[in-house]
This record gives C-alpha cells, sequence and structure tokens, in this order.
C-alpha cells in the first residue's frame, strides 16, 4: 500500500450500471475536492444534502447528494466523502477523470478504506475480517457470525484475555522486583496461576469450538460418492433442484468433482458430486477417481448411493460413518443391502428427508450458544499457541517466575496477532486484498 497522504477514491456501490452510485472518497485533500467539485457552499458533517456536480470548467456533471464525515469521526479516520450520483458509466468516469486531476489523488486499492481504518485505530484485524464476511455472507448464520466479528464481539473477548495476562505478568513482576515491600503481597502469583488456569479452560473451550465457526463460514462439506450409475448426479441435480451434473447412462461421465452450494437450517452447505468408485486403466477417470477420494477425506458427511435396481456389489466401497443411501426407489428392488434410506429423483421421493437428515449432522456440529467463536485457520493457529504457552506457564513450576512470565509474554503476543496488535505486517495484504475496490 502506498503511504496515506494520498487521497483515495472508489466505487462503493454495486456493479454499473444501477440507480444510483456511491463512490467514496477518503484522505487530506476530500476538503479541496469538494470545493472543487461544489463550489464554496458549506457542508454540514454527516447531513446529507442535494447539490450540482460541476467540472473545473464549471460544466454540469451531475447532481446528487453530497455528504462529509470530517476525521477522525469516520469510517477510515480521515476525513470521508461520499457523492451519491446517478449509475450510469458515463457519469462515475467523468468523476474519475475530475478526481484523477487533483494533486495526490489516485483510485483506491483493494481493501484500501479497510486498510486505512485499521492503520487508523478504528477496527482491528477481527473486525475486518468480519466485515469482509459480512459482505460474503449468503445463509443467515454467516450473517450473524460475521456481525459478531464485525462489530467487535469476539474482539471484546479477546480484549478480555489479555488484559487477565497484562495483569498476570504485572502481577509476578511485582512479586519479582518489590518483594520485600510491605504494600506487594508475598504470593500474589499464587492469584496469577488461579486466574490462569481459568483462563486456559476458557481458550479451550473457544478452540474446541473453532470447528463449528469454520463450517458456519466456509461451509459444511457433504460428498456424494459411489459407483458409476449409482445416481450420484442425479441426486446432486435433484438436492439443489437444479441441473448442476450433467446426467447420462454412461458410466464414467463424471470426471471431476462438482460443487452447488444449498442452505439448510440457515447454514450453508457445500454438495459434490464425485466420480464413480472403481477400477478402471483410462487415465482421465483415474484422476477424477483420485480427486474424489481426497474430498471424500476432507469431506464433513459422505452420502454413499447405491442403485437398488441392482444386486449389492461384492466389493464394499462404502466409508466409515457415511449415510447409505438407495436410489431409484421407483424402480424394482434386487439389492438386498439395509439403507439408511430410499430417495427416488424421478418421483422427488425421500429427498425431503435426505436434507432432514443432513440438517441433523450438521446440527451435531454446529450448535452455538454464542457467535463469538473463531472462524479462521489463522485465529486457529495464534490462539493455539496462545494456549501452549500458558500451559507451559502453568506446568513449569520448577522454574523461575521470571521464566514464567515470559511464557505468559508469549501468550500474550500469540494473542495480539488475532487482532492485529503486534506483529501482523507479513498478514495485512492477504487480508485486505480478500476485499473489494471501493471496501
Amino acid at each position: 500500500m502506498t503511504p496515506t497522504s494520498e487521497t483515495i477514491y472508489a466505487l462503493s456501490s454495486g456493479t454499473l450500471p444501477a440507480g444510483v452510485a456511491v463512490v467514496r472518497l477518503s484522505g487530506s485533500g476530500v476538503g479541496l475536492a469538494l470545493k472543487q467539485l461544489i463550489g464554496d457552499d458549506a457542508l454540514s458533517p454527516r447531513h446529507a444534502a442535494l447539490k450540482t456536480i460541476r467540472t473545473r470548467n464549471g460544466e454540469v456533471l451531475d447532481k446528487g447528494l453530497i455528504l462529509f464525515f470530517p476525521g477522525p469521526g469516520s469510517f477510515t479516520g480521515e476525513d470521508v466523502a461520499e457523492l451519491h450520483l446517478h449509475g450510469g458509466r458515463a457519469v462515475v468516469e467523468a468523476l474519475y477523470r475530475e478526481l484523477a486531476g487533483i494533486p495526490d489523488f489516485r483510485r483506491a486499492e483493494p481493501g484500501e478504506f479497510s486498510r486505512r481504518a485499521f492503520e487508523n485505530g478504528k477496527l482491528d484485524l477481527v473486525e475486518i475480517e468480519g466485515l469482509a464476511d459480512l459482505i460474503a455472507a449468503e445463509t443467515e448464520m454467516q450473517r450473524r457470525l460475521a456481525v459478531e466479528q464485525s462489530t467487535g464481539g469476539l474482539s471484546g473477548l479477546y480484549d478480555g484475555w489479555a488484559k487477565r495476562l497484562t495483569r498476570a505478568r504485572a502481577l509476578i513482576e511485582a512479586e519479582l522486583d518489590f518483594a520485600d515491600e510491605d504494600d506487594v503481597p508475598g504470593s500474589v502469583s499464587d492469584q496469577v496461576w488461579a486466574d490462569m488456569a481459568v483462563l486456559r479452560q476458557e481458550i479451550y473451550k473457544h478452540l474446541a469450538e473453532a470447528e463449528m465457526g469454520e463450517i458456519i463460514r466456509d461451509g459444511f462439506k457433504v460428498v456424494i460418492a459411489g459407483e458409476p450409475n449409482a445416481g450420484k448426479s442425479t441426486l446432486m441435480n435433484a438436492l439443489v433442484k437444479r441441473e448442476v451434473a450433467i446426467v447420462t447412462d454412461i458410466a464414467g461421465t463424471t470426471r471431476d468433482v462438482l460443487q452447488a452450494n444449498i442452505s439448510i437450517d440457515g447454514c450453508l452447505v457445500k454438495l459434490f458430486d464425485t466420480a464413480g468408485l472403481r477400477e478402471t486403466l483410462e487415465p482421465v477417470e483415474r484422476e477424477g477417481i483420485r480427486r474424489a477420494q481426497l474430498a471424500i477425506e476432507d469431506a464433513d458427511l459422505v452420502l454413499f448411493v447405491e442403485d437398488i435396481s441392482l444386486p449389492a456389489p461384492m466389493t464394499d466401497l462404502i466409508v466409515d460413518n457415511a449415510i447409505v443411501i438407495g436410489t431409484k426407489a421407483d424402480l424394482p428392488r434386487c439389492s438386498r443391502r439395509q439403507y439408511d434410506l430410499l430417495v427416488s429423483a424421478e418421483e422427488s421421493t425421500g429427498l425431503d428427508r435426505l436434507r432432514a437428515i443432513i440438517g441433523d449432522r450438521l446440527k451435531d456440529k454446529v450448535h452455538p450458544h454464542s457467535m463469538a467463536i473463531a472462524s479462521r485457520e489463522r485465529h486457529k493457529d495464534s490462539l493455539s499457541k496462545c494456549l501452549s504457552a500458558v500451559e507451559a506457564a502453568l506446568e513449569d513450576e520448577l522454574v523461575g517466575l521470571d521464566v514464567r512470565a515470559e511464557e505468559l509474554r508469549a501468550a500474550s503476543d500469540a494473542l495480539g496477532r488475532v487482532t492485529g496488535r503486534v506483529d501482523v505486517e507479513n498478514l495485512l495484504d492477504v487480508i485486505f486484498g480478500e476485499f473489494c475496490i471501493g471496501k
């Protein structure tokens, strides 16, 4: 990112053309830009004003609402303005030309407004990641998780832990440095370790819930597997209620892993249709089978489907904990296998029950009492390091207090990396690169 001495601008609303286009500006030059575009008219902060927007030559560019948010009380912490224009491409491009002609003005990069908010202390990394997730949310549970994080609910939990670690270190330092002073109790570290034992349990429980956060954010992965022509692609299409996979009578039609998303009980469920499992020498199909096996290993749930109009195969490919589904239930049954469920995509029977079963398996893994849960791998990694350091401080009772205090410092640093309080420069480009331009 370039220095914040430059003023940035970008379209913050949807793809053009649109009914309204919102162009956002942020930086020290916002006042100069507004004076050039609308004249000397004063703007009341945070009040929308209908203004005529003109070029440097006095030509009317458009007429729209202008809002001004003086820093530091703005999203980025800098002076910010929003220009609500008619949403035509020519209108926005004309405004861009005017802004580009002002010294030290340039178009914003992806996520740059949010990065400036972070650098100016308006938001921490967890809140910013929650904001990105809120923009991308497709289901109700994703929305709730993102709101909790973007509004500081999760950050508040981590800040509380950070304060307890800081207090613990301060008490230990006091005992080390002022052990002979009357106003410093002789065993303050005893109360420290009691609280750290409680903190260890809180972090451990929080980490145990991280899988729920990942499933809510990234989706519950359901893989449909089975032999060729078992009805996998037909079942996939029936569940998503549209044609996602090609269905033919030719064995081995599906060569790659296909994905489609559905929502069950407000959660994102990712369905994967895979190549039929069988022995083959055909190289493309063998690669598809290899990918199918990898998808099965990574699945949260496997639906193993089998055509009940055929005898059950001698080779049993059913994986552990899979739901075994008999397909083509509208045809005469030849298989003697016991199935968890019989379905017929042709007659739409058993599909509602299958959705309910998937929902029940989902509830087994996602049952949050609070949405203040970690949802990213980097959260888990730093929290695990924090937990390990706290555990080391608690368990190393034979070493000196100074060594144990150093473990607590390491725990504080690891926790600080979650919110961006310490040593996160290498993460910033990755995190803010997830945002669209204009945010």
